[in-house]
């Protein structure tokens, strides 16, 4: 059984620990002839780093084909609603929400699933094109595989309306089929220009140790912020060839392991100075930086300010 790497752990910045996640929301419906669509809303708390995130899961098994999907999954953050959910408050019901003493920031995770039943419908008959998405539509490809999604604008239009629609029953079940062919759409478009899955697939990753591999590497970054780890280094804690390390991590969490390890520390480095109150210098060597001038151009190029700016804003 294929085991994807869960989309909070990869949007959150920190290792999703169940306990603080205090659910707002779920939803879960199997939309006749079409989609199983879930919806689970979190509190977001205002210390969370959360990047919106898509991700596509293809799930093949070859000794049981009705066994296979295709999903969809992505994780936003920001939109703001009241604690009260379907009832909402006064405040609420007559439009005045910025008054809400009960509205939350939040964390939603979406996901839709295709049986390769609903996905047939969708492959042109008799087609003589062996294209990636025939491909993965047929379940042609005989190969698990994860693949990070780029959140396009056409993309949010689409989520943002399944999160903030008014349609009930019947109604709903239309809007939710139209929007997630959309989505479908929107995501298979982002492979068009792949010439074979290999481009966007490290078969290696269908072994379940290799991704926990990799996982690993990611939690070693996070604990080693103050003192800086070369991937050769990394490698060699995780038992992993620095190739397949490299092109594991941008495939697992859409960034080389160089750029997730900056962000890492200069949202670090933010906290340090804005929350903590402690100063440039003391930042700097507890980032283990050589110089304050290193640390300072570091964190204008991942920020667009300076250390010392930050602090008077």
């Amino acid at each position: 059984m294929y085991n994807p790497p869960d989309i909070l752990a990869l949007a959150y910045k920190q290792p999703v620990m169940q306990d603080q996640m205090v659910v707002l929301q779920e939803k879960e419906r199997q939309i006749p002839g079409s989609v199983q669509y879930t919806l689970r809303r979190y509190h977001r708390h205002s210390q969370w780093n959360v990047d919106d995130t898509g991700m596509m899961v293809y799930h093949y098994t070859k000794t049981s084909p009705k066994d296979n999907y295709l999903e969809l999954k992505f994780c936003v953050s920001g939109n703001v609603y009241c604690r009260k959910k379907d009832t909402e408050c006064d405040s609420c019901r007559f439009s005045d929400s910025k008054n809400c003493s009960d509205k939350a920031e939040s964390v939603d995770v979406l996901s839709f699933r295709f049986s390769p039943t609903i996905l047939s419908q969708f492959v042109k008959p008799r087609s003589t094109n062996d294209t990636l998405s025939d491909n993965i539509l047929c379940f042609k490809h005989e190969s698990s595989f994860t693949k990070i999604l780029p959140l396009c604008g056409k993309t949010r239009i689409v989520i943002e309306g399944l999160l903030n629609n008014n349609f009930t029953d019947s109604l709903e079940n239309i809007y939710i089929n139209a929007q997630t062919q959309m989505l479908l759409l929107y995501s298979m478009d982002c492979m068009v220009g792949e010439k074979q899955l290999d481009t966007i697939n490290c078969k290696f990753l269908a072994n379940e140790a290799d991704r926990e591999k990799i996982l690993n590497a990611r939690e070693i970054l996070i604990q080693h912020i103050g003192e800086p780890i070369t991937i050769k280094e990394l490698s060699r804690k995780v038992a992993m060839n620095e190739c397949y390390l490299k092109k594991g991590f941008k495939e697992m969490f859409g960034s080389t392991i160089f750029d997730f390890y900056q962000s890492q520390r200069m949202e670090h480095a933010k906290y340090l100075l804005y929350e903590k109150g402690l100063s440039v210098t003391e930042v700097s060597l507890m980032l283990g930086y050589s110089s304050i001038s290193h640390f300072s151009t570091a964190f204008k190029k991942h920020t667009g300010l300076k250390p010392c700016e930050l602090l008077l804003h």
